[in-house]
This record gives C-alpha cells, sequence and structure tokens, in this order.
C-alpha cells in the first residue's frame, strides 16, 4: 500500500499521465455535453414553442375573432375555455377593452392564470400598434416570452385581433421539457463520468504499457549504481524504448569491461607497490645496520666524509619509513589491515607514545587517568605518532594534547602553538603525499603520516579533522567509538 501511495506522488509521471488523460477526457466530454445539452434544449423548446405559438394563433383567428363587438366575461371566458380545450396545455386569457374604459377579462383557469402573470413589457408590446408598410402587412404581431410566475419555467405569448377584438395572452408550463431536459443532463453527467472513468483506466493502461519498461531501466540503473555491473536488461522490440534499454545495456557492457580493466591496473600496482617494498627491506636492513655502525664512527671520522656519512644514516631512515609506510598502505588498499582490539588505559598509552620517542619536554599531556576504551594499541600509537609528530615539525611548541570522552566517543584533541594551517591546504592534509612546500620548509616525512593515521581511525570506525584555533595553531581532533561492537577484529575485544 505505502509502494502504491509513493507510486502515486505528485512528481510521479504515471500520476501526471493519469490526471493529463483525465483533463483531457474531462474537457472532451463536458464539451460534447455541454453542446449536445444545449442544441437538444434549443430544439426542445423551440418545438414547443413553435407549436404552442401556432396553435394559439390560430385559435385567436378562429375563435377570438368570431366574438361579438364588446362580449360579455360569460362569452370571453367560454371561447377562451374552447381554446383551452382544443388543443390541451396551456391557458387562455381574453381581455376586451370596451366603451367608456370598461375592461372585461375572460380566462380559461382564473385560478392558476390572471393578468399579473404576463409581463407588462409583452403587455405592451402586445397592444403596440405598429404602422403597415411594405415590410410590414399587419398592425399587430404574436409576442411571447419565458418566465418564472412560481419558480417553475412558463412560455407566455400574447396578441391582438386585426380590425378590433380582444387581447389574448396564452401561458404554457414547461414544467414537462424541463423534466426531460434535467432527464438528459443527468444522462450526459453520467456518460462524462463513465468517460472520464474510463480515460482514467486507458491511462493506467497507457502508463504501465509505456512505463513499465522505464520502471526497469530505472530499478537497472540503481543495481548498476549500487555496483552490480553485470546487470542487464532484457529487450524486445523495436520503439524508442527498446533503443533506450540496447543503449542501457551498451554503456553498463562498457562500463563493467573499464572498472574490470581499472581494478586490474589498481591491483596490479598495488601488488608492484608490496612486492617492491618487501624487495627494498632486504637490502634496507643491510644498510640500516652499516649505517647505525657508521654512525656510532662518525665522531673519529674525517670531518669531510662525517656530514655525508650523517646523509646517508638520516636517509637511510628516511628511505626505512618510507618503505614501512608504503607497505601499511598497501595492506589498507588491499583490505587486509585487521584490528587487534584490547583494554587500553588512553592516559597510559598516550603517555607511552611520548615517552618512547623523547618528547616528554615538548608535549603537555592532559590526560585523566581510568579512561579505558578498546582499542588496537599499535594502531593508536601510529595515530598519535603522526598527530604529535606533524604538530612538533610544522607546529610550535609547547605541543598539548587533551584527551576526554563526550557522548560514548574518545576525544583526543592534539593542537600546537605554530602558524596554523593554510586555508587551502586545510582540505588536502590527509591526502597521500601532499606537502604545503609553498608555506612550509621541506619536510622529512613521506607525506604518508596523517593518511595513514586517518586509515587507522577509519579502521577503528572514528575519524579526524584538523583546523585552526582563534588563538592561534592547528588543532587535529581524533575521535573514536567507545563501543565497538559493530567492529571485527582478531583476539582481544570483538
Amino acid at each position: 500500500m505505502r509502494k502504491a501511495i509513493a507510486g502515486l506522488r505528485w512528481t510521479s509521471l504515471r500520476l501526471r499521465l493519469v490526471v493529463v488523460f483525465a483533463l483531457v477526457a474531462l474537457t472532451a466530454a463536458v464539451s460534447a455535453s455541454g453542446i449536445a445539452y444545449w442544441l437538444n434544449r434549443e430544439a426542445v423548446l423551440t418545438r414547443t414553442q413553435d407549436a404552442a405559438l401556432g396553435d394559439f394563433k390560430q385559435e385567436m383567428q378562429n375563435r377570438a375573432a368570431a366574438l361579438p363587438k364588446d362580449p360579455t366575461p360569460e362569452e370571453l371566458k367560454r371561447t377562451a375555455e374552447l381554446m383551452a380545450n382544443s388543443s390541451p396545455g396551456y391557458s387562455v386569457l381574453l381581455v376586451d377593452e370596451q366603451a367608456g374604459g370598461r375592461t372585461v377579462i375572460g380566462s380559461s383557469d382564473l385560478d392558476s392564470f390572471t393578468l399579473e402573470d404576463v409581463p407588462a413589457s409583452l403587455r405592451e408590446a402586445v397592444d403596440d400598434r405598429q404602422e403597415v408598410t411594405a415590410g410590414n402587412d399587419v398592425e399587430y404581431h404574436v409576442y411571447w416570452q419565458r418566465t418564472k410566475p412560481r419558480g417553475d419555467p412558463y412560455l407566455v405569448a400574447g396578441t391582438r385581433i386585426i380590425g378590433g377584438g380582444p387581447t389574448g395572452y396564452m401561458l404554457k408550463s414547461l414544467a414537462q421539457e424541463r423534466d426531460d431536459l434535467n432527464s438528459l443532463a443527468w444522462s450526459l453527467g453520467i456518460a462524462t463520468a463513465l468517460a472520464l472513468l474510463g480515460s482514467a483506466l486507458l491511462a493506467q493502461a497507457a502508463a504501465t504499457t509505456v512505463l513499465k519498461p522505464v520502471q526497469r531501466l530505472g530499478d537497472a540503473a540503481r543495481r548498476l549504481g549500487e555496483g552490480q555491473l553485470d546487470t542487464r536488461l532484457h529487450v524486445s522490440g523495436t520503439d524508442e524504448l527498446a533503443d533506450l534499454s540496447r543503449t542501457f545495456n551498451r554503456t553498463a557492457e562498457a562500463l563493467e569491461k573499464k572498472v574490470a580493466d581499472m581494478s586490474a591496473r589498481e591491483e596490479s600496482s598495488r601488488r608492484f607497490v608490496a612486492d617492491m617494498s618487501h624487495e627494498l627491506r632486504t637490502p634496507l636492513t643491510a644498510l640500516t645496520a652499516v649505517t647505525e655502525v657508521l654512525e656510532e664512527e662518525v665522531e673519529g671520522l674525517d670531518p669531510m666524509i662525517a656530514p655525508a656519512v650523517n646523509l646517508v644514516v638520516s636517509e637511510t631512515r628516511r628511505l626505512n619509513d618510507l618503505v614501512e609506510n608504503l607497505m601499511e598502505v598497501t595492506r589498507f588498499d588491499a583490505g587486509t589491515a585487521r584490528l587487534v582490539l584490547d583494554e587500553v588505559d588512553v592516559a597510559d598509552q598516550v603517555t607511552a607514545c611520548i615517552d618512547a620517542r623523547a618528547w616528554l619536554d615538548a608535549v603537555e599531556l592532559d590526560a585523566e587517568r581510568g579512561i579505558v576504551a578498546p582499542l588496537d594499541p599499535r594502531r593508536l600509537d601510529v595515530i598519535l605518532a603522526n598527530l604529535i609528530g606533524n604538530a612538533l615539525k610544522h607546529g610550535g611548541s609547547p605541543v598539548r594534547v587533551s584527551v576526554r570522552t563526550l557522548e560514548n566517543e574518545l576525544v583526543i584533541e592534539v593542537r600546537d602553538h605554530g602558524p596554523g594551517i593554510p586555508e587551502d591546504v586545510l582540505p588536502h592534509v590527509f591526502d597521500r603525499f601532499y606537502k604545503a612546500s609553498a608555506s612550509r620548509p621541506r619536510s622529512d616525512g613521506s607525506g604518508l603520516g596523517l593518511s595513514i593515521a586517518m586509515e587507522n581511525a577509519h579502521i577503528h570506525g572514528g575519524d579526524i579533522t584538523a583546523s585552526n584555533s582563534p588563538e592561534g595553531g592547528a588543532v587535529f581532533v581524533l575521535r573514536l567509538p567507545m563501543d565497538t561492537s559493530g567492529l571485527t577484529g582478531e583476539g582481544g575485544v570483538r
């Protein structure tokens, strides 16, 4: 149910298609029904009106014209009844103006038709004597008007006898015609509703036919975006949607091939770096041993040779660190890096890291004892060594390290008192091999330290952020979760 409702959201193409079909059908049906109703209404009313007026005019000529001069009310009444009875369906009112201003009225039904029921404008038109001309051969004409004297529709007509005689008025009810037209309106309304329903069903069928391939294409694109590069569409037909599906299949095939080639090259590159690093370790081990011996004897060497020996020693150590870092990066890229979790007293761990590197005089530690968290001690040491070492090299002493917990999170902040990090460098400080050479002197590092620290934070489920303090200096904040239930480790805490 929820899926169906979601499929009919206002931005849904299916809903818009149904609405457009419905609006077009509604417009067409209402227009056709309106025209049909108007034509039928005019035809029915005109037919009824013409028949009644023709009969009334004939009766006025045959019966009213035969009345004597100055007829009595009884004669007028009897003539009106005869006129009404000769063609049932309307009432007749005869009015005679006699000598002395006396008005005599005779009605076929005085209770239902009186002179007050005749509109004043109609009486004036009937009494208006016109001049006989070439275009008008009679003095008086038949005039009519549709009214609703008591809320019901009526046809009122009137005329006078040419050459002298009573004035006659006719009142015909149009209730039957109204009922017939109402029935027609109901029928047209039902037909319009059925047309609207039919158009909605037709639109739904059309939408299903047209949009189902589009939906399949959308699902396939979604799976492709999720990494299922073997996704393909079944293609049938020769229409535009079939061409679109074929294009999608060709695109997916090309993308799968390209990703496979890139993955193969990436795997080859990782294997090369790993193999190279592994092969370098053996000669580096020998070189390191030799440089350690040379370093011990440097004081007894020729002063011209001693600087070269110191350079060889420092560069050998730097190369050894680079190889170790490359091997660590390779493990992260290959997904083989694993946590070995243990319950760690964070303050003791930070103190041990600082003490092992003889940084006690340059680092201020603000760490409460007793904060124990499930961490990988070796990887935490790598993170701290990189953050503190980076602060000492590129920042300014003293470097302050503070440890606290915040909402089930371990927060370790490393802050220096140097010039800070340039704004254009901040987004790249954790990039591999990135060095802000334009703003800092040449570094002895490999450009991998902060990147490895970030990878070690991520494998713990945490993160590292870099910013500048308002008081000056750079601030690196390490956040690690205290709850490691979602992490997978080797030994220690799982």
